[in-house]
């Protein structure tokens, strides 16, 4: 781990308990020249990042920055996460860009992941203070486990990179005096992830149940449903571009007619950029095609208690983060060979973007024609049935769209932290 220091006794970016260093230490450099540092970042501490480096000015908005700290994450295969930390330089600090990783296991706390961000902070923020402050004050110093000193040798994993994950996501029980609802959540992830393959394993159960009273001398209105399945698929990758995977799932739904669908689906995946830099760009296309054997619990209204489907599915997505803003968004579609009017077609978007300081527009959408509800069942559908949702509805289409405007103003600096109350 390498530590810079700014004079010989005193950190370069002060602790939380020496809170009379940093003013001591901003006055040997002129307050124009000191860095502007725009922190942007979803899952960041920011109070303890302006309390613990505190050798830079902070603004709330990075139009007002000449240092952007852009930072994206992902979850990596043992359970953790991945950070990625890039150092943008602008006005005197253009042309001074890097990035750094970080990666925090699973067993990681808030704090030893929020201290260890921190750590990263230091490093990449040292070039530019060296520019403003008088470098004769720095050292640097580099502390070497006795492994890393060592030679570098494979990693023995006795899991072969296994991570292993037992879930109870939800047990509610809820009882009135007319009614009582009981909902369960629970399964299990087994997952391997390494940079050739990307292997999961999870069966899952979910189960609900609703009993409302009516009137004295009526019998009570009782829905019981269930989602039950299993999902399942191995990935390869194909080099820094292209990917195959063989996806597999079973689910027995009630709520969608589905007494048991098995589906085997084989799919390529090709990306634009290299893999390497999905955290922060990605352009997607990918084709699949699969089968599925299907038992239904009633008849469909296609006269069917039972089939065989083979269908196939294109997709292309793009995912775009920047200091500028982000956007993802795609288009998906698919088809059975039995019928090609059984088919559906999906776009969806959102995009987020800073149109001037303090100013920003969020928008989202997701638009689906839906013609391929193969397991709707035969015969009308009851009201109860559809007030607790015990039966899907035909549909032809759904339509989700939310916009949103956020605009922030005053004080152009953020350096003060304050957690009082």
């Amino acid at each position: 781990m390498f530590l810079l220091l700014l004079a010989s006794t005193e950190p370069l970016f002060a602790q939380a308990e020496n809170v009379d260093t940093p003013e001591k230490e901003r006055s040997s450099a002129q307050p124009s020249a000191i860095p502007l540092v725009y922190i942007d970042c979803e899952r960041c501490a920011y109070d303890h990042i302006r309390r613990e480096i505190t050798l830079v000015n902070y603004v709330r908005d990075p139009d007002l920055a000449n240092v952007h700290v852009f930072i994206t994450d992902e979850g990596t295969g043992d359970g953790g996460r991945e950070y990625e930390i890039t150092f943008i330089g602008r006005e005197k600090f253009n042309g001074m860009e890097y990035t750094i990783t970080r990666t925090m296991n699973r067993n990681a706390t808030i704090d030893e992941t929020r201290e260890s961000l921190n750590r990263v902070l230091e490093i990449g923020l040292a070039p530019y203070t060296m520019q403003v402050y008088d470098t004769s004050r720095f050292s640097l110093q580099f502390e070497a486990s006795d492994s890393e000193l060592d030679a570098v040798t494979e990693v023995q994993d006795p899991w072969n990179y296994w991570v292993f994950e037992i879930y109870a996501g939800s047990l509610q029980l809820d009882l009135e005096s007319n009614q009582e609802e009981f909902d369960s959540r629970w399964g299990f992830y087994a997952d391997r992830v390494t940079e050739e393959w990307k292997i999961r394993l999870r069966p899952y159960f979910n189960y609900e149940y609703v009993e409302i009273n009516q009137e004295e001398g009526e019998e009570p209105v009782i829905s019981r449903l269930h989602r039950h399945g299993f999902d399942s698929y191995a990935i390869k990758s194909l080099g820094d571009h292209w990917s195959a995977g063989l996806f597999g799932d079973y689910i027995t739904r009630t709520d969608r007619n589905l007494r048991h669908r098995f589906r085997l689906t084989p799919g390529v995946e090709y990306n634009i950029f290299p893999y390497q830099q999905a955290t922060r760009k990605s352009i997607t296309f990918r084709y699949q095609l699969g089968y599925s054997h299907v038992d239904y619990y009633e008849e469909t209204i296609f006269n069917k208690t039972r089939e065989g489907l083979v269908n196939q599915e294109l997709s292309a997505a793009v995912q775009i983060l920047q200091p500028w803003g982000e956007i993802e968004g795609g288009v998906e579609g698919s088809h059975y060979f039995h019928d090609f009017a059984h088919r559906r077609a999906e776009v969806f978007g959102s995009i987020s973007v800073r149109l001037a300081e303090g100013l920003s527009l969020n928008f989202s959408s997701q638009f689906e024609m839906i013609q391929d509800q193969l397991s709707l069942p035969l015969g009308d559908t009851s009201l109860e049935d559809v007030l607790l949702r015990q039966r899907e509805l035909a549909t032809d289409f759904s339509l989700y769209g939310s916009i949103s405007l956020s605009y922030t103003f005053g004080s152009d600096f953020a350096n003060v932290v304050n957690t009082r109350f």
